[in-house]
């Protein structure tokens, strides 16, 4: 597959094998409608992790539509939402979808635009799409005033704030702030900045520690360099401390295709990482 930079005006989304796509997520084609849409988020955290391994390998190859595919689709490796969403809103508008990108700030308003979401446009109304945030919904929230929604027993919402004159909006879990979103145009360059700092940034999170989440039926993963999170629907989250060796095992566990040396190496790391926040 011939891969192109983020560049320009095209966003590309004929370089990403979107049939592939969806059947590695289950969903078969169909006219662009609400249970659509639900269907293709749903499958996507379910199927797809979020994680920062490669970031902190060191080796992340870049968010171009071809190795997005490749990452996200063929080596099943995980990503951030600058892959996620890129991915998913190829795949809508395949699907006939109207589809605008977003960029956002997360959990505070002065905070680089490092985070992408996907608004999706049906009937009048606008669904925000949220598949690269880690823990965030299982399928789309109407971007309206107040809307809600509720996933594994938490409690989403939306609401809509000014900036200096600017119109935000904010996605807040259990009325917690999760990210800001503006309503500024989104071009391909934007992505790979974000992607520039994210991934590069000496103070990015995903720098100083490991983040790997998966949806799974009944519950929510997080995996980091110490312990593995389970938030079950209705019950209390179960926090439990483990070992470099079974940090390694819960990622892989999890759906991030590791080799016998990558394992070796994320073992590696997570001693560093343990290693540097003692001394902090």
């Amino acid at each position: 597959m011939t891969d192109a930079p983020l560049t320009g005006e095209s966003w590309r989304t004929d370089l990403f094998d979107i049939p592939a796509y969806l059947e590695a997520l289950g969903v078969r084609p169909a006219e662009p409608t609400l249970d659509l849409l639900e269907a293709l988020h749903y499958a996507h955290v379910h199927t797809l992790c979020f994680g920062n391994v490669d970031v902190l390998f060191g080796t992340h190859p870049g968010v171009t539509p071809g190795v997005v595919q490749e990452q996200l689709v063929r080596r099943r490796r995980g990503g951030y939402c600058f892959e996620h969403a890129q991915l998913f809103a190829a795949a809508l508008e395949w699907l006939g979808f109207a589809v605008r990108r977003a960029m956002g700030r997360v959990h505070a308003v002065t905070n680089t635009r490092t985070h992408t979401t996907v608004i999706a446009a049906l009937d009048g109304s606008q669904w925000l799409c949220d598949p690269g945030f880690g823990f965030s919904v299982t399928g789309p929230i109407a971007l309206r005033e107040g809307a809600t929604r509720t996933d594994h027993g938490r409690k989403f919402s939306m609401q809509r704030v000014d900036d200096h004159g600017s119109t935000l909006w904010v996605l807040l879990r259990d009325g917690q702030v999760q990210h800001y979103i503006d309503e500024l145009t989104v071009h391909p360059g934007d992505v790979r900045t974000g992607h520039f700092i994210t991934s590069r940034e000496p103070g990015s999170t995903f720098l100083q520690r490991l983040t790997v989440m998966r949806h799974l039926p009944e519950a929510h993963v997080t995996i980091t360099e110490r312990a593995r999170t389970v938030r079950a629907r209705g019950l209390e989250a179960v926090h439990t401390e483990l070992s470099v060796d079974e940090v390694v095992t819960a990622v892989c566990d999890v759906g991030v295709d590791l080799d016998t040396h990558e394992q070796e190496r994320l073992a590696a790391i997570v001693s560093r990482l343990r290693r540097g926040a003692a001394c902090r």
